[in-house]
């Protein structure tokens, strides 16, 4: 048996609260409305003693699109078989892992009960569900075919998913040497050098440019390594600040896109999720109007969103789907043509398709091949900073040798 705290009204329509004993949920329903309360909501109860601060909904982790992807393929069996709503939600709430995922669908229980439609309810928390994911419901919703809205998620969500984890695969490796880097950098400074400037002081002797610079930054560093701390984190504070604000985010991916070897990976990425999104949201019905508007916002790239955007307001003055699409710049001339035919024939979703795979793959590819285009780039920096230290260290002691011959 298992205590659960519920909300109801009586037989005079009067709202009553409490808490009972039953086996489950379905259990405790059975039990109010034998004793004449009609349930409205009811949850596990919490002892005060357990717990604590972290089960709290707010500390617990955000959706992510694992759970999203796990919550679209769920309600599509269920709408599928024909089970209501509310009764679909509730065996989600109570089977789901996510505390802050369960907080929301039982928000969204409340909303369904009190009349909305599923997708104003999902509205009302978006930080989990996106303006396409809601959209795209709606549709689904107002046409009958919110099973098939529930599969056109799924399917855009793993997707979405697939491209993410192909770009953090991308960025893993780099990101490794350059740390690694950093930390043989600061190993050096902090240890290895001020025992080399002790010894070329001992001798009295003038020292070379490169070594002088070497000693002055590892002094510093030594000296004032919490200053070196203090500003390195503030920078980090003051972008990741700057990043959030519209001009910051606007610069900020725009930055991305010009990086050597990674910017093309993440063009593609977006391109590919752009079409991805707009494929989905034409086959779900959505307007072409919307549906832009929707996807510059699933694209998860502000500069690539703000020329989609100008798409839109393209094709508001009259202008093809195709020659708004040449104005951005972002997309090569095969592709353009493409949209042309999807256009020509009334199937530009499936165009748009077909660019999503040709994206896909070239995402893939540079994936895999993305150790041999980063290694020159990394050999020069890694090459660079050993180059700065061998001389900062090894010219004084040639000069030294130097002198000591002359005077044998």
């Amino acid at each position: 048996m298992a205590a659960f705290r519920f909300r109801g009204r009586d037989r005079g329509g009067r709202l009553v609260n409490g808490e009972l004993q039953a086996d489950n949920a379905s259990a405790a329903a059975a039990q109010l409305i034998n004793s004449g309360i009609t349930p409205v909501r009811i949850d596990p109860a919490v002892a005060g003693s357990v717990g604590g601060l972290a089960d709290l909904p707010i500390f617990q982790p955000k959706p992510d699109l694992a759970d999203l992807m796990l919550f679209s393929r769920q309600m599509y069996a269920l709408v599928k078989a024909g089970i209501p709503l509310v009764r679909a939600l509730r065996g989600l709430a109570d089977t789901n892992p996510n505390a802050r995922m369960v907080a929301a669908l039982r928000d969204v229980i409340d909303s369904l009960n009190s009349g909305r439609d599923l997708a104003g309810s999902l509205a009302k928390h978006p930080e989990i569900f996106s303006p396409v994911f809601i959209n795209v419901v709606r549709v689904g919703e107002n046409s009958g075919k919110l099973d098939e809205a529930f599969q056109r998620l799924y399917q855009y969500l793993s997707f979405d998913k697939l491209t993410r984890d192909q770009i953090s695969s991308a960025l893993r490796y780099p990101i490794i040497v350059m740390v690694a880097v950093g930390a043989a950098i600061g190993v050096v400074m902090g240890m290895v050098v001020p025992k080399f400037s002790a010894i070329f002081k001992s001798f009295g002797s003038d020292l070379p440019t490169p070594t002088l610079l070497i000693i002055a930054v590892s002094n510093f560093t030594v000296n004032y390594w919490w200053l070196v701390l203090l500003t390195a984190t503030a920078l980090v504070v003051a972008i990741r600040f700057w990043v959030r604000t519209a001009a910051g985010r606007l610069a900020w991916d725009q930055f991305r896109l010009r990086l050597p070897v990674l910017g093309p990976i993440l063009h593609r990425a977006s391109l590919a999720r752009f079409c991805r999104a707009f494929t989905m949201t034409s086959r779900s019905g959505v307007p072409l109007l919307d549906a832009l508007s929707l996807v510059s916002r699933a694209v998860q790239n502000e500069y690539v969103g703000e020329k989609i955007r100008g798409m839109r307001e393209s094709i508001e003055r009259g202008e093809a789907l195709s020659r708004a699409a040449g104005s951005t710049g972002l997309f090569t001339p095969l592709v353009l043509q493409m949209i042309s035919v999807g256009e020509e024939t009334g199937r530009v979703d499936e165009m748009m398709d077909e660019m999503a795979e040709f994206y896909d793959a070239d995402v893939k590819r540079d994936v895999e091949n993305l150790g041999a285009l980063m290694e020159p780039l990394l050999i020069l920096v890694v090459g660079g900073v050993v180059l700065m230290l061998a001389l900062g260290v090894f010219l004084p002691m040639w000069d030294l040798a130097g002198v000591a011959l002359k005077k044998h």
